[in-house]
């Protein structure tokens, strides 16, 4: 049995800032540390974390006054912000860049008088964050039921804004019927779409094509996860979601040769590397690298743990990890 491994797979650029964020948070201010919503959807990572000390919270109000608190990379509401403020917290922001940027055009629109169409997984985390910025002029949608409830007129200024975790072939469809609707409409940039998502959904078509069985690692939180499930059934072949080799079942590998494995942004290498430890135990001796495009993406850290960590001299490594040239700073 051969292990066919896609690249890119697993973290990518926001989840990496958002964990390292948290850790040397924890160099720099100690226990506890408090982070609002899971770092990131895991239950791993944020079960490492928590055995280091951090205390995982969903209202700001539950943090006692004056604490350290690091906030989520999905983003955060405008009036967790005012309370974190009010609380006198010591507040990172972990916020991924790609979703700030979201936040701040649905701010910039709501301010124009644009109707804001938000298109994404109703109740995620992310999409609490980035209605927050204009609740009184965003709508969620998430079907193509919804889209048939709206009643925007023809004459309003109506602007489309969607999930970052969401890939272009995930929004595509929705989009079109948007926009035959409202033909006046101001569709999203595709910059908004989180670059991670998409290019582990274009890896994962082919693995699935050369794979009789594919392996998605990650947490059923993890919308990006689920969705890789999807893609790859897409093709036909048998796919399973694992959040680790103790839920592989030894029955799905009847007559495969070939296993494919992949894993979401927010699953850690690690778990890739025991799943596959696991499939070598199971009788698999040769591993390959199917790689569909490079990724080349890194994000700075949050400027205010940065300048901690730096008055301290803590943090050697994530700030030197995260700390490169601006022309090298994005490239996917």
């Amino acid at each position: 049995m051969k292990i066919l491994l896609a690249k890119p797979r697993g973290f990518c650029a926001g989840v990496d800032r958002a964990i390292d964020t948290v850790k040397l948070a924890l160099e720099v201010y100690g226990k506890p540390l408090y982070v609002k919503h899971a770092i990131v959807h895991n239950e791993k990572v944020v079960k490492d974390l928590e055995d280091q000390g951090v205390i995982f919270i969903e209202a700001v109000t539950e943090i006692p006054k004056r604490a350290n608190v690091v906030f989520s990379a999905h983003g955060s509401p405008p009036a967790d912000y005012l309370i974190a403020k009010s609380r006198e917290l010591n507040l990172i922001d972990a916020t991924c860049p790609l979703v700030t940027k979201v936040h701040l055009e649905a701010k910039r629109f709501a301010k124009e008088g644009y109707r804001i169409i938000l298109v994404g997984h109703k109740g995620h985390i992310e999409l609490v964050g980035t209605r927050g910025e204009a609740p009184d002029s965003t709508i969620i949608v998430e079907s193509e039921k919804d889209i048939e409830s709206l009643n925007f007129s023809q004459a309003e200024k109506i602007v489309v804004l969607t999930q970052t975790t969401l890939s272009v072939d995930d929004t595509k469809g929705l989009l079109d019927s948007i926009k035959k609707k409202y033909p006046q409409v101001i569709l999203p940039p595709s910059s908004d779409i989180c670059y991670a998502t998409t290019n582990r959904q274009r890896a994962a078509r082919p693995l699935a094509e050369a794979s009789d069985l594919v392996l998605v690692v990650g947490s059923a939180a993890s919308s990006n996860t689920n969705r890789l499930v999807d893609v790859a059934k897409d093709k036909g072949t048998t796919t399973y979601r694992i959040n680790g080799p103790e839920d592989i079942q030894k029955k799905w590998f009847k007559n495969v040769k070939v296993v494919g494995v992949t894993s979401g942004a927010s699953a850690p290498e690690d778990l890739v590397q025991k799943v596959i430890d696991y499939l070598r135990q199971m009788g698999a001796t040769k591993v390959e690298e199917l790689e569909v495009m490079e990724e080349r993406v890194w994000f700075d850290l949050p400027p205010e743990i940065k300048a901690a960590a730096q008055k301290t001299g803590a943090g050697h490594k994530f700030i030197d990890k995260h700390t490169i040239s601006a022309d090298s700073k994005m490239s996917a």
